[in-house]
């Protein structure tokens, strides 16, 4: 069982079926459901992933969207103190744009052992408070 924590990109996959990643994304909870490992992401995820429904007035997608993040086997991570601790540390590496800094700030507040993310040059950075971070298609579950 692991701390495991999506980047917001595996959850629009997810959520508009991409053609690309949808069943990659699939196939990689089904995994984490088999292995027990718990889910975390960022309320910042939960803010992205609503723009679209919320721009285009799809106000049932919207819901839909909010139940899937209230769901109890996903964890959101805030942007709290220890966060914001993190998110100064990693913007220390200008290579790594704020959005990504707060994604991986409230990933290692929260102490995950793995980020998974389809950024490939997030899988390349080392972040203190998160074990491993992977591309999709690497992920070690």
């Amino acid at each position: 069982m692991a701390n495991i924590f999506w980047d917001t990109n595996l959850f629009i996959y997810l959520l508009e079926d991409s053609p690309g990643f949808g069943a990659a994304v699939r196939d990689l909870r089904r995994r984490m459901l088999h292995r027990h490992d718990r889910l975390f992401t960022s309320a910042m995820t939960v803010g992205e992933v609503l723009v679209k429904p919320l721009s285009t007035g799809h106000r049932s997608l919207a819901e839909r969207y909010r139940a899937l993040f209230s769901a109890p086997e996903l964890t959101i991570s805030p942007f709290g103190l220890d966060a914001a601790e993190a998110y100064a540390r990693i913007r220390q590496d200008r290579a790594i744009n704020p959005a990504d800094a707060i994604q991986l700030a409230c990933a290692a507040a929260a102490d995950v052992d793995l980020f998974i993310t389809n950024d490939n040059r997030l899988s390349r950075k080392s972040v203190p408070g998160i074990k491993f971070i992977s591309g999709m298609s690497e992920a070690p579950i």
